[in-house]
């Protein structure tokens, strides 16, 4: 996305997560964690939460740790978009 687009629409809101599937085509799930502090007892809870993710090119794979990105809704359940592809992970032999 360009400088000037960027600054027409604001700041687009991003997440890190992992892709837990990548069987449908051009959408896959990534999962996003986060950790808050529990408001009376003050243990860290780690929650999760899916997103279907919509991937034109389908280049990521499970497992994969992506930057996804808001978007408008391309689908029912498709609001957000693959931005990056961050990591991905050695294959075990």
């Amino acid at each position: 996305m360009t400088d000037t687009a960027q600054q027409r629409r604001g700041r687009v809101r991003t997440l890190l997560g992992t892709v837990v599937s990548a069987k449908a085509d051009k959408t896959v799930t990534v999962a996003v964690t986060r950790l808050f502090k529990h408001p009376r007892y003050g243990k860290y809870i780690r929650r999760s939460t899916s997103f279907q993710v919509h991937d034109p090119n389908g280049s990521v794979q499970r497992g994969d740790t992506v930057l996804i990105a808001q978007c408008r809704p391309i689908s029912k359940t498709k609001s957000w978009r693959v931005f990056k592809l961050i990591n991905r992970p050695e294959a075990v032999e």
